[in-house]
């Protein structure tokens, strides 16, 4: 692995040009082009906040605390990190296959690819943060949020969702090649993460749940728990992860690398063999 990160490193001046490539080629043909980062996770936020902020606003305000004011900025929170974690898992499990050509022709570390997909939507994401700073400067200014050192929940977050999303873009990007269902069944994934995860609920939803203790237990050794944790904590100190949440993000997201780097290696022959 320590052989495989020198050489990801030592040719970053291409990954970055690759992630400049692929999100010219993604937006090229489109008029509104990056705009479309902002215009996907903005509407999904506003139909949200009309289930969840609207239509069933007084079961959400019991769980929200100090957030209940300002769901929509705890929606959009969640959404635009989401957006990168769903992204990311789709366009890097299909990395390799989509291109083939590339991969065997260019003297490169193959891991470049993934990790491009990765990288390009962080990108969006980063895109997107000057509309989330404008929405908690609009709460601020009404007195709902304040800003604090929990500020420093983002860098955090965004490190350790990145490790996380390196790691199952390796893993997923190798099987993929091998065994196509993986695609396919990614997008089911995705979707059951979505909803598994406190992105526009609060986890104190979960907790206080009528749900078996066994079944609580297995939700929160979800890394992407304690991850989205995070990204709230930005705006409400009050959903910083404690430390068994954290400790699974972090331990979780180092496993899946690990194991993901391990993976693509060991399967990086047969990848090749198989384009």
């Amino acid at each position: 692995m320590t052989s495989g990160v020198v050489a990801v490193w030592s040719h970053r001046n291409t990954l970055r040009l690759l992630v400049r490539r692929d999100l010219a080629v993604k937006y090229q043909q489109s008029v509104l082009g990056y705009l479309w980062s902002l215009i996907e996770p903005l509407g999904m936020g506003v139909i949200y906040f009309f289930v969840f902020g609207v239509l069933y606003r007084s079961a959400t305000d019991r769980h929200l605390g100090d957030a209940a004011d300002s769901y929509p900025l705890f929606l959009i929170t969640g959404i635009f990190a989401w957006m990168w974690t769903s992204s990311a898992i789709s366009e890097a499990t299909a990395a390799l296959t989509g291109q083939a050509r590339l991969i065997t022709t260019m003297n490169l570390p193959r891991e470049v690819f993934p990790i491009g997909r990765v990288a390009g939507r962080f990108a969006e994401y980063l895109a997107g943060l000057p509309i989330l700073v404008g929405v908690a400067i609009v709460y601020a200014s009404l007195d709902r949020i304040e800003f604090g050192w929990s500020l420093l929940a983002l860098p955090l977050a965004v490190l350790i969702q990145a490790t996380l999303l390196v790691g199952i873009a390796l893993l997923l990007s190798s099987l993929n090649v091998l065994m196509r269902d993986i695609e396919r069944l990614m997008r089911l994934v995705t979707r059951v993460l979505f909803y598994a995860t406190p992105i526009i609920y609060p986890l104190t939803l979960v907790r206080d749940s009528s749900l078996p203790d066994w079944v609580k237990i297995v939700y929160e050794l979800n890394p992407l728990v304690g991850i989205f944790q995070l990204h709230h904590a930005v705006w409400y100190p009050d959903e910083f992860p404690d430390a068994r949440l954290l400790g699974v993000a972090v331990g979780g997201s180092l496993l899946v690398l690990l194991a993901g780097w391990w993976v693509f290696r060991r399967l990086e022959p047969a990848v090749l063999k198989e384009l």
